[in-house]
């Protein structure tokens, strides 16, 4: 025996959440949604709240002539650039949400009421955002485009794929029936 204490070996590669990660021999796919379903539901709940609520509140009272503001608008809006960056980046994770919860909760039972309940949600936000923005802060049909890019990306991708995967099996189809006809002429020729 040796009095050298044992030397142990470590590999960074491994990091501290590789055990928290999605795990299919483990953990079903129920599991995984329900995790899902919660996290968006908080994020969901997170980017409503700020849109109603806009960080630093409202202005309660007219501006004044060296301070115009009108009552009841955001007052970081006065802050045009981040005001702006706000906004869209809070639409777009609310619509990406909304998108989730609705795709997780695909052919459950009262899945149309889901979805009216997410489609009033999302009115109710523009609703809000449209009241406490002023007009000169914020062009709404970017607003628009940014709450419908979730959407529209999905259905790309949906068409995407389903493009890809008909060409893919279509070529696979045609190799495979050049193969078998060359099979058949080589044994004809035996």
């Amino acid at each position: 025996m040796s009095d050298q204490p044992e030397k142990r070996t470590t590999k960074r590669s491994h990091s501290w959440f590789k055990k928290f990660q999605y795990d299919p021999k483990t953990d079903s796919p129920k599991d995984a949604r329900n995790v899902l379903l919660v996290v968006v539901a908080l994020i969901a709940a997170v980017t409503f709240q700020a849109g109603v609520n806009p960080p630093g509140g409202v202005w309660q009272d007219a501006g004044e002539d060296g301070d115009p503001h009108d009552a009841g608008t955001a007052i970081y809006a006065s802050q045009t650039g981040a005001y702006y960056v706000f906004m869209v980046s809070n639409t777009l994770a609310l619509s990406t949400c909304i998108l989730v919860i609705t795709s997780l909760t695909y052919r459950f039972p009262f899945h149309l009421e889901i979805w009216v309940a997410t489609a009033s949600m999302m009115i109710t936000y523009a609703s809000a955002v449209f009241a406490v923005t002023p007009r000169k802060s914020v062009h709404f049909r970017y607003l628009l485009i940014t709450a419908s890019v979730p959407f529209v990306m999905r259905c790309f991708g949906y068409f995407f794929k389903k493009y890809c995967m008909s060409e893919n099996e279509n070529n696979q189809i045609g190799s495979k029936e050049e193969g078998e006809k060359r099979d058949g002429q080589a044994g004809q020729q035996v």
